[in-house]
């Protein structure tokens, strides 16, 4: 019996015991193709010897020293190296030990900034539906998710809400996908005119929206639009790339792709790969320089932030993207991967839409292909099909609510950087068999 509050409390999960490369372990010795990386978190994969090398060497000479002491070398030089291949003018970086922590830090910065600019009325944030920022309370304020907000709902701070941009699910038969685009940018125009622009600190959305919808990537010119929308108000753009960031995509920031640069960018799981828990936010000068200028300091604190070994973890991890082309690698393999899920996933009758960008991809199931009408959630079939391909030695992110938090089951797939032709035709393959099974039983 397990002593642990597990994520069921009615059952306890396997027990991994080793990992390497792109594979998982049990205690059985069942290997299984980690296909999702656990969350989008195992970009290199499992035990890559350059990465266990850097922590061992900064355990031996330092682990931990708090920061109201003191900083440390590997800390300093992860921040260099961030904000080196971080494009405009981010030239700051805030370590914390997750991405719930990173975007409530990010809002705490935020709201500091006006105050420190004499504008202190601007206390609310927007953010948008089926969205997905962190379990803190700030994180789940902002955040869309119903199922993960609704109990909690009461203790959570007011924000406004706004469409999100999922083409495949919103755009309707008689626009273009133009018109698509600038329906939302004007309905986020007006949700800022109705709320008042002097009362808004920032619009905080993921760059590809993933857990809670299934690497759902804005159209083309949204993200742009929503810069423009927030210059001219002067509101604060916050990219939430805890899971589409740090190379997921195929640019180290996905934002890249869109040509923005926001004021803030949350980053973590691709950060570190799972080597150490870590996470930041990525600030831009006027930002930072505000409260330079200012209190000359940042009203906020953990006991483990700009952890050492964490950090030594993380710039391990990004020089070995930096020095072995792994971006290319994404860009490569994700191309791949995409056309296989078209071609071979995309004929079922039961897929509605496969999307997303680089080793980050989403398949949307669906009852009826014409109507895109979703299978009951009393099925669970998101359940039935991580169960089955865990039987098979496969790891995939299926999750259910992808419509409203209630309604829909979408597929989360993001292997490791290093992942092979090979196995993503073991991915395809499979997940070709499971939902072949799963959707004849229903």
């Amino acid at each position: 019996m397990s002593r642990i509050i597990h994520r069921s409390l009615r059952s306890v999960p396997a027990v991994a015991t080793r990992a390497h490369g792109a594979y998982i372990f049990d205690a059985q010795g069942k290997q299984y193709l980690d296909a999702c990386g656990g969350a989008a978190v195992s970009c290199l994969g499992h035990a890559h010897p350059d990465v266990l090398a850097a922590m061992h060497r900064q355990i031996d000479q330092l682990a931990y020293a708090h920061t109201s002491f003191f900083t440390s070398d590997t800390v300093e030089q992860l921040a260099e190296q961030l904000t080196r291949t971080a494009p405009g003018d981010i030239n700051y970086a805030y370590f914390v030990s997750g991405g719930s922590e990173a975007v409530e830090t990010a809002l705490k910065l935020a709201r500091q900034y006006f105050v420190e600019i004499g504008q202190p009325a601007r206390t609310r944030f927007i953010a948008r539906k089926q969205s997905y920022h962190g379990n803190t309370l700030g994180a789940l304020a902002v955040g869309g998710n119903e199922w993960r907000r609704r109990q909690f709902a009461p203790l959570l701070i007011d924000v406004i809400r706004v469409s999100a941009c999922n083409e495949y699910r919103d755009r309707r038969a008689d626009e273009t996908q133009q018109q698509y685009t600038q329906r939302l940018l004007s309905e986020l125009e007006q949700a800022i005119i109705d709320a008042g622009p002097e009362t808004i600190i920032g619009f905080c959305a993921e760059t590809v929206v993933g857990a809670t919808s299934g690497a759902t990537p804005p159209t083309p010119g949204y993200l742009q639009g929503v810069r423009r929308l927030c210059d001219k108000y002067g509101i604060l753009f916050i990219a939430d790339e805890v899971m589409c960031g740090m190379g997921r995509t195929g640019t180290l920031h996905a934002f890249e792709q869109d040509g923005v640069v926001p004021d803030l960018v949350t980053i973590a799981k691709g950060l570190g790969g799972g080597y150490q828990p870590i996470g930041a936010v990525l600030a831009s000068e006027k930002i930072v320089s505000a409260l330079q200028a200012g209190s000359g300091l940042f009203q906020h604190g953990h006991t483990y932030i700009c952890h050492a070994t964490a950090a030594a973890a993380a710039l391990a991890v990004q020089q070995v993207i930096e020095r072995d082309h792994l971006l290319e690698a994404v860009q490569q393999q994700g191309a791949y991967l995409h056309k296989a899920l078209r071609d071979v996933l995309g004929e079922l009758p039961h897929v509605g839409d496969t999307r997303g960008r680089g080793l980050f991809a989403g398949v949307e199931l669906v009852r009826d292909k014409a109507t895109k009408t979703p299978f009951d959630p009393a099925m669970k079939l998101h359940a039935a099909i991580k169960a089955n391909c865990m039987a098979r030695g496969l790891l995939v992110y299926p999750m259910g609510g992808t419509l409203d938090g209630q309604y829909g089951d979408h597929i989360l797939i993001a292997p490791p950087f290093i992942v092979t032709p090979q196995q993503l035709d073991f991915v395809v393959d499979t997940l070709n068999t499971v939902i072949r099974e799963e959707t004849g039983k229903l």
